[in-house]
């Protein structure tokens, strides 16, 4: 199985990264990626930017592992100035990120805390705007995914912890951010195919999901007349460390992906692309859409 370490040769893309079936590999949540195998490709290496955010200054939550990670490497290499946010738990995966952009000659701040809670969400645009200058993108990843079989088991407590993770941290900080972001700024949230098609055991994740891709939808419309867009991506099944550590039972973690038609989950410098791609004036006509990088199983 070939790894490509160049975003832009031609190949099969079923076989381009590791397929099913995956060792067991629990750990506790939030996870970490240098504990997984294989390890997940961020970019680290296939990554080449052109400029496209030359001089942009971007807000990344999440930006640890997992697609925030990829995102904020190819962000910096096309330009921009990043602030990470991660959980101060993932503080060892968030150091070589900023070691790996800080290398490259990237202006990178690393702004750990938990998105969950409104006052360090205001806190967060504020030291951003603060720290960087000012504010161009607003990139919402941080995620909270655990699976549950049953209703009856899933508590009060997980739901409203999953729903101020995923919906209300997007809430707090696009309506922190707005007041400094210039005609032409971006927001772009990150929902899922699980808005379209829930897995059982995801009913609580799901469900945030689903209020991602309508808020999405309703703020796009809202503050277009700002000059400001707001865009979706809607991955499916990738290889991040929210995967092992609950995310998904571990049964499920050993053929992960298999589902799709692709027959193997994506790698989160699969993503980065269309986050750069909304980030940038290259989708100036475009808004209030959720982009799909699912291997194959379709949005509506």
């Amino acid at each position: 199985m070939s790894v490509s370490k160049d975003q832009f040769t031609m190949q099969d893309p079923t076989r381009q990264y590791p397929q099913p079936p995956f060792a067991r590999q629990p750990q506790p949540a939030p996870g970490l990626a240098k504990k997984m195998t294989p390890a997940p490709d961020h970019g680290e290496q296939s990554y080449k930017g052109f400029g496209r955010l030359a001089g942009r200054r971007a807000l990344i939550t999440g930006a640890d592992s997992g697609i925030g990670r990829a995102v904020a490497i190819a962000f910096a290499r096309e330009g921009a100035d990043i602030a990470l946010n991660y959980l101060p738990s993932e503080e060892a995966d968030a150091r070589e990120v900023v070691g790996l952009l800080e290398r490259d000659g990237h202006k990178t701040v690393a702004l750990p805390g938990d998105v969950a809670d409104e006052a360090f969400c205001s806190q967060l645009i504020d030291h951003s705007v603060k720290l960087l200058g000012g504010l161009d993108i607003l990139v919402n990843v941080a995620g909270k995914q655990t699976y549950v079989d049953d209703i009856a088991d899933l508590s009060t407590k997980q739901f409203e912890e999953t729903f101020r993770t995923n919906v209300f941290a997007m809430f707090w900080l696009c309506k922190a951010a707005l007041p400094h972001l210039p005609p032409g700024a971006t927001i772009i949230n990150t929902t899922s195919i699980q808005s379209y098609q829930p897995s059982p055991g995801l009913l609580d994740y799901a469900s945030t999901k689903a209020a991602i891709t309508a808020f999405t939808h309703a703020l796009a419309k809202q503050v277009i007349g700002k000059g400001v867009r707001v865009n979706a991506v809607a991955p499916g099944p990738v290889w991040t460390p929210l995967q092992p550590s609950g995310g998904q039972p571990q049964e499920k973690v050993e053929k992960f992906g298999s589902e799709v038609p692709m027959k193997r989950p994506g790698q989160p410098a699969e993503l980065a692309p269309v986050y750069v791609l909304l980030a940038s004036q290259e989708s100036s006509f475009v808004t209030g859409e959720v982009y799909g990088v699912t291997g194959g199983n379709h949005l509506p």
